[in-house]
C-alpha cells in the first residue's frame, strides 16, 4: 500500500486519480469512475468529489491500493 501525503485536510478522489497517475487529467475521472471500480474504505466509490481524509484507503483494481497520510510537517485532527 502506497501512501499519498496531503498538506491540506482532504483532497478529492478526482485529485488522487491525477496524483496517482491513474488519470492524465482530471477531466477524466467522472469517465474513469463510470467505467472502472473504485473502493474507498472498502466501499464502492464514484463520485469524483468524494472527500479523502488522512487514514482513508483507496483501492483501484489493477492499479494498486493508496492510502491517505499527512504530509511531513504537516498536522491536522484526525478522529
Amino acid at each position: 500500500m502506497k501512501e499519498i501525503g496531503i498538506e491540506t485536510e482532504y483532497i478529492t478522489l478526482g485529485q488522487l486519480l491525477k496524483m496517482t497517475d491513474t488519470i492524465s487529467s482530471g477531466g477524466m475521472a467522472k469517465w474513469f469512475l463510470s467505467e472502472h471500480e473504485v473502493f474507498v474504505n472498502g466501499e464502492a466509490e464514484d463520485r469524483r468529489g468524494r472527500k479523502l481524509r488522512p487514514n482513508d484507503t483507496v483501492t483501484i483494481p489493477e492499479v494498486g491500493e493508496f492510502r491517505i497520510a499527512v504530509a511531513e510537517g504537516m498536522s491536522f485532527d484526525v478522529d
